[in-house]
């Protein structure tokens, strides 16, 4: 007879903060305000935004643009940050990513 042996392996589980979930959903709901005059949605519906990163003295919001040479990016830029800090009362820093806007992430089809 052969000896049969069971391991179990334990998935590691993943906790939220809620405090910082929270903080995370409110920066979004203030960059509601930010829109891309062009198309005339804001950032969130585009989904330009792809990551907050909550830090204790610093936080970062991670975003891509509507199109690489976006001539609305320096001021679309600066409203993001401006909104993220009537959140969070710390430094924020705007990151552009190189990657590519696609319309369908927005739910938008032409």
């Amino acid at each position: 007879m052969a000896d049969v042996t069971t391991e179990t392996t334990e998935q590691p589980t993943t906790t939220i903060d809620p405090q910082a979930r929270a903080t995370e959903l409110a920066i979004l709901d203030a960059l509601r305000a930010v829109v891309d005059p062009e198309i005339g949605m804001n950032v969130v519906e585009l989904a330009l935004i792809k990551q907050i990163v909550l830090g204790p003295d610093t936080t970062e919001v991670r975003m891509i643009l509507t199109t690489p040479f976006c001539p609305y990016a320096g001021s679309m830029i600066a409203q993001v940050k401006e909104q993220t800090e009537t959140v969070v009362d710390h430094e924020v820093k705007v990151t552009l990513l190189a990657e590519r806007w696609d319309p369908r992430d927005a739910g938008l089809v032409w």
